[in-house]
């Protein structure tokens, strides 16, 4: 019993110097938050964090009294993803993104080059087909309503019809712009 103690002892311990080490601050800046400072500070709910830790988006570890803690880079890894929720990239590719992102420090000027040189061409993809798809809207979808004479589009006697139902030409660019995303289409 008194090796086994002595053993947990020091874990115990070592555990809470590095907690402490942790907490300590690098010219009065807070290393080490918790979640409801990561939540306060980048503007996002606590279930937020959660959910992006669940995903795999983020990391943290609990104390030893079960208090959940991040390091202070989290912050920049949430900016990015409710960046890019905004623009509409989903999930799953963000993560991968984020992949060999660090997560122990901010990203420094090579981190960002990978991360940023990975996203732009896809941006420039999703820009090109939401482009397309506002130029279709002005003018023609190829419902098959047959009510505009002037449709460069159009879809004289609902040709489009044997595809199947619905606007045939804007599912076809949104289908295209989410297969060079990965998702799946909607069925």
């Amino acid at each position: 019993m008194g090796v086994r103690a002595l053993s947990r002892r020091n874990v115990a311990s070592a555990k809470a110097v590095i907690e402490r080490e942790a907490m300590e601050t690098d010219d009065d800046i807070k290393i080490t938050l918790s979640v409801g400072e990561v939540a306060k500070r980048a503007g996002v709910a606590v279930s937020t964090l959660h959910f992006y830790e669940s995903k795999g988006l983020i990391e943290g570890w609990r104390t030893d009294g079960n208090q959940r803690r991040y390091h202070r880079s989290v912050l920049r890894r949430v900016a990015i993803i409710r960046v890019a929720q905004r623009a509409g990239i989903p999930l799953q590719v963000v993560r991968e993104a984020l992949r060999d992102f660090p997560h122990d420090r901010p990203p420094d000027v090579e981190d960002w080059k990978n991360f940023s040189t990975a996203w732009r061409d896809m941006l420039d993809e999703r820009i090109a087909a939401l482009t397309e798809l506002r130029e279709h809207l002005i003018n023609c979808i190829g419902c098959g309503c047959l009510s505009l004479e002037e449709c460069p589009l159009r879809n004289p006697g609902d040709e489009l019809g044997h595809e199947g139902a619905g606007p045939r030409r804007l599912a076809s660019i949104v289908g295209e712009a989410r297969s060079q995303e990965g998702q799946p289409e909607p069925e």
